[in-house]
């Protein structure tokens, strides 16, 4: 699945296949401006920023169980957003420093360093990269991704895929050649 935000003209946190289909809404109600997301990927939990309401929620996949992390003035200034263990890792805009929030309650909340011009987070660590199993895209005996002769995405499940083509090509009627 893919998790993104969308604050136009109805803020709202959606999620959808790889390719684009089964598009869903999560969270399409007390939301105003998200603008980072992270995602617990044991748990199946999303996690948000919401500048306007200035404050960090967090709903299942299914957009059920949403609760606040924590609200306040400081939320207005956090870009970029990631989960570790117990913490919520984010970015402060206004004086660039790395923050650290206790997911669970909210209220431990620390400042770990500060930099020149930091905008994103990314926690990269061992148990946080799943195991991958044998799936659609997979790249075939000629050195085409899933039999596509461009790109291969994934759809609503591993062993289901969707071929696209490179802007300026069409699709052929094979579902996978672009001509």
């Amino acid at each position: 699945k893919l998790f993104f935000t969308d604050y136009g003209n109805a803020a709202k946190v959606e999620r959808c296949d790889m390719d684009g289909m089964n598009r869903t809404w999560i969270v399409d109600s007390k939301i105003e401006q998200p603008t980072a997301l992270a995602l617990d990927l044991i748990n199946k939990y999303v996690y948000w920023v919401d500048i306007y309401l200035e404050s960090v929620e967090v709903v299942d996949y299914q957009g059920r169980k949403r609760h606040t992390i924590i609200k306040g003035r400081q939320i207005r200034y956090l870009c970029g957003l990631a989960v570790f263990e117990n913490y919520l890792y984010t970015v402060n805009s206004d004086n660039l420093s790395i923050l650290r929030i206790n997911r669970y309650n909210g209220t431990d909340v620390q400042s770990l360093a500060q930099f020149d011009n930091a905008k994103e987070i990314r926690v990269y660590q061992k148990r946080t990269q799943t195991a991958v199993r044998s799936h659609a895209c997979e790249v075939d005996p000629y050195g085409m991704p899933g039999g596509c002769s461009h790109v291969c995405l994934l759809s609503s499940h591993y062993k289901a895929r969707t071929c696209r083509c490179r802007t300026g090509f069409i699709l052929g009627s094979d579902g996978r050649s672009c001509k």
